[in-house]
């Protein structure tokens, strides 16, 4: 009979499992990872604080994913490489500290999608609208633009976790190398049926409004496009909204790697790469892809 400690406040991460061997090249890679997202990031959003010439909405709009990629990186990374150097049996984390993690962790992943659909806003006003751009995206639509990409994800991840605080545990056992909402609810003995509800309506709306958007918003784009003998015009296009374009489908594609192996146990090792990978791939490619098309920056 399995024994049960009810309502623990310390809570145990599985971690990675691999060998010790593996152990030092893994931290190594992670480690400089982690730096090149600090740095690289945390230089453009120095750039763009201190170079009046990059106060543009679209500049201002990308800082978000800037903060937002080193959020999410610090809320995971530096525990992960802490736990690599120790033994499986050390590997404990309070359940506030836990439950802290899968919020900002959630916060991450949606916020990741709602920032990209203000950011393909701005790129349709700026191509299809471009004599009126400076009268629409203004900083007091900047700054509705970023409290709407932020209040959504704080609402919809607010409910995402709050339902799963209310479950009784039984277990204390993490397995995944961090928190995150499903990690938690697989702690308890309770039904959580209301859970998976909830988390698939949340993934089919953020996902359904994240792609109407970015569809509808590129088909505009690209009917100007093809309508408009501009070639500086389609030239531009082309540049910002591939760049846009690939972003955004790194972000889409990993996140439903994720969400799947979730509900398919016999894959764990494959889950927990790609969400330690779904963290830091975005933040290591996004200061690049933008960085590298930005002639500006």
């Amino acid at each position: 009979m399995e024994n049960y400690t009810f309502n623990s406040l310390t809570l145990q991460l599985e971690g990675l499992n691999i060998s010790k061997d593996s152990v030092y090249p893994v931290f190594i890679i992670i480690f400089f990872s982690y730096i090149f997202i600090m740095v690289a990031n945390g230089g453009i959003a120095f750039l763009v604080f201190i170079d009046e010439s990059l106060h543009q909405s679209m500049y201002l709009l990308f800082c978000n994913l800037i903060f937002n990629d080193i959020l999410g990186n610090s809320i995971m990374v530096p525990r992960l490489l802490s736990d690599l150097l120790r033994p499986p049996s050390e590997r404990l984390i309070s359940y506030f500290e836990c439950v802290v993690q899968a919020f900002i962790t959630h916060m991450f992943n949606t916020t990741s999608l709602t920032v990209l659909m203000i950011m393909a806003f701005d790129r349709y006003v700026a191509i299809c609208d471009p004599l009126r751009y400076a009268a629409i995206m203004t900083n007091k639509m900047v700054i509705k633009l970023t409290v709407s990409a932020w209040g959504v994800a704080l609402v919809l991840v607010g409910i995402l976790v709050g339902l799963t605080i209310r479950l009784n545990r039984c277990r204390t056992m993490i397995m995944n190398p961090y928190c995150d909402n499903a990690s938690l609810f697989k702690l308890s003995c309770d039904s959580v049926f209301i859970n998976n509800v909830y988390g698939l309506t949340f993934t089919a709306f953020l996902l359904t409004s994240s792609v109407s958007t970015t569809v509808l918003t590129y088909t505009k784009i690209a009917v100007i496009c093809l309508s408009s003998k501009n070639k500086s015009l389609n030239s531009k296009a082309l540049k910002t909204c591939s760049t846009h374009l690939v972003v955004y489908l790194i972000m889409v594609t990993s996140g439903m790697v994720v969400i799947s192996l979730h509900r398919l146990p016999q894959y764990t090792h494959i889950r927990k790469l790609a969400s330690i990978l779904f963290h830091v791939i975005p933040g290591i490619l996004n200061p690049v892809i933008y960085g590298v098309q930005s002639a500006e920056i």
